[in-house]
């Protein structure tokens, strides 16, 4: 005899951690307006956002994004308010931040 499963509330990661969002808010990728989530990295937004590469490479200039999501790689580096080199899928977004595709080592990033 088969057992009929019990149902609960949806499984998300959110909901078996007991977390409870707050509010969004904007940065902007590229001049272009990305909503993320508190708590949500720089890079967890991006993806969401449909963007997977912020990045090229100095000898090729082929594209990068996130790859190993834990700041091991490196590949994720981003120029963000200015500043180039820094490692998006660490770093939490903040309301208003302006992150710009990094050429390179982004050091010839435009500074605000």
């Amino acid at each position: 005899m088969r057992r009929a499963r019990r149902r609960g509330p949806a499984r998300t990661p959110a909901g078996l951690a007991g977390a409870e969002p707050g509010s969004g808010f904007e940065i902007t990728f590229d001049g272009r307006p990305v909503r993320a989530l508190p708590g949500q990295s720089i890079a967890a937004a991006l993806w969401a956002a449909s963007v997977l590469s912020w990045r090229t490479t100095r000898v090729n200039g082929r594209p990068r994004g996130a790859f190993c999501g834990i700041g091991s790689c490196f590949d994720c580096l981003a120029t963000v308010n200015g500043e180039p080199g820094l490692r998006a899928c660490l770093l939490p977004a903040r309301p208003g931040d302006a992150v710009t595709t990094q050429e390179g080592t982004g050091h010839a990033a435009p500074r605000p």
